[in-house]
């Protein structure tokens, strides 16, 4: 909204910072920031009344988990998205179609999570959520419009393409199977994030990790001499997502300052699968898919725990980990939570770091 003041930067010269989405990647994350630190406490308030027992703990998780987080209200997700929509509204350019399809996800994905989430608060169990089978129908089909509306906007035959890091030309064009396989992107950074949200801020910070490299990496893409004397593809447009990373950014840390250890607070699937979502989307827009799954190595792990640990015990009878996801084995083995939580985060600082490189490294 505020963008479209910058076109009196003619007449008022201190409106033409307005122009440039650093300054207003700046402002997105101060508004979301102060967004949740303002009305966070009454969202808690509110959720807590409502919820009453609150989010239902597993009863095959670890066993300090029912003495230490029965009673916490969830939809903690719902500081972070209204934070995030406030913030870029008042600070995109919402004449970006790059801003709309990345919304669409964001918000698509959170109305699952808060499905699910109200059933199991409803149901008063941890295991009487959203039908898996639905709710990944349902992801996949806002996930391929997604894609589907991404492949219009761009320029094709790349819009189609798979670019691959490390190389400066080796691009492949998928065809239309870019659109499932852009949808499998998103729906699975979605719920690969979810299933890293499992203890008091652990998939917060590398969201916010990810949001951030993601920004850096989506305002070179989006600028033709950045991207040319990166010698990365220029994706035109696609500058504009940074606006939504930093208010990821900012909306995550206001919502950390209540979720820190002991949460007040959980995100739910209303945040975590919105989050997850949206870089998926960001990752597919800015054509840097392979990237995010270096970037988001963490949740990519916490993933794949689940499904060896899954196919495990299907085809043998027996589990290769104490417990999943990743983070749970972990606390089987003895470590505290904020030791997994803290080393984590630096193992996703690290991953951030070798994503960033790709870069460069061509």
């Amino acid at each position: 909204m505020l963008y479209f003041l910058g076109e009196f930067g003619d007449q008022f010269p201190l409106l033409n910072v307005l122009r440039y989405i650093t300054f207003r990647t700046g402002g997105a994350v101060m508004t979301a920031l102060l967004f949740v630190f303002l009305f966070g406490p009454g969202i808690i308030r509110m959720l807590r009344l409502r919820q009453g027992k609150g989010q239902p703990i597993r009863t095959d998780g670890p066993a300090g988990h029912l003495l230490t987080k029965q009673g916490t209200p969830t939809m903690g997700g719902l500081m972070i998205l209204t934070g995030l929509v406030v913030s870029v509204l008042l600070w995109a350019n919402l004449a970006n179609p790059y801003v709309w399809i990345v919304l669409f996800v964001t918000l698509g994905f959170g109305l699952i999570g808060f499905y699910d989430d109200y059933l199991k608060v409803t149901k008063a169990s941890a295991n009487n959520g959203f039908s898996g089978r639905q709710r990944l129908a349902i992801e996949t089909l806002i996930a391929g419009l997604a894609v589907f509306a991404v492949t219009l906007v761009g320029q094709p035959p790349f819009s189609t393409s798979l670019a691959l890091p490390f190389f400066k030309d080796l691009i492949i064009n998928l065809g239309w199977f870019f659109i499932p396989f852009g949808a499998f992107v998103i729906v699975g950074a979605g719920n690969a994030v979810n299933l890293t949200d499992g203890l008091d801020g652990l998939a917060i910070m590398p969201v916010m990790i990810a949001a951030g490299t993601f920004g850096m990496i989506s305002y070179l893409v989006g600028n033709a001499v950045f991207s040319e004397y990166l010698q990365i593809h220029f994706v035109s447009g696609t500058g504009e997502l940074a606006v939504l990373c930093g208010a990821v950014i900012g909306a995550g840390l206001g919502f950390l300052w209540f979720n820190a250890p002991p949460a007040s607070i959980f995100m739910g699937d209303t945040g975590s699968l919105a989050l997850g979502g949206m870089l998926g989307a960001i990752s597919v827009a800015i054509k840097h898919e392979i990237v995010l799954a270096i970037v988001g190595g963490l949740f990519v792990l916490e993933a794949v725990s689940v499904i060896v640990q899954v196919v495990s015990y299907k085809l043998t009878g027996k589990r290769i980990f104490k417990m999943a996801p990743l983070h749970h084995h972990f606390e089987q083995l003895g470590w505290g939570e904020a030791q997994i939580v803290v080393r984590f985060w630096i193992i996703a600082g690290v991953l951030a770091l070798i994503g960033l490189s790709t870069l460069k490294l061509r």
